[in-house]
């Protein structure tokens, strides 16, 4: 993913990498109640490393300064998936806000399976 600076300021620039934000919503997305875990994208996002798979399944959009974000996941079995997603919505794009200084446009929260949890 590539990298995408901040306005720069008379002290200099900070680059923030695509790759730093999907990690911040991959985090913020499996503390959320509810989710079971990420959803592998395909046959491939099981043998993906420990690193890579932490952001399966999350895309990150820039357009200019704008965020947008699509994350797929997997929602515990029996819990209102309405409810679900729109907290996983406001949490990823407050702290993805909070962390980076960058404004969201857009969070997108598909939920590709539900399953119990263990």
């Amino acid at each position: 993913m590539e990298a995408e600076r901040t306005p720069a300021t008379s002290l200099g620039s900070i680059t923030i990498a695509s790759d730093a934000i999907a990690q911040i919503v991959g985090e913020t997305a499996r503390e959320c109640y509810g989710v079971v875990a990420m959803s592998a994208r395909g046959p491939v996002g099981k043998l993906l490393s420990k690193r890579e798979r932490s952001t399966q399944g999350i895309q990150v959009g820039r357009d200019g300064e704008d965020v947008t974000i699509d994350l797929h996941v997997v929602v515990e079995y029996g819990l209102n998936l309405a409810e679900v997603a729109s907290t996983i919505r406001n949490r990823v794009a407050y702290e993805v806000g909070r962390l980076t200084g960058l404004p969201v446009r857009a969070v997108e929260v598909h939920i590709d399976d539900v399953r119990r949890s263990a």
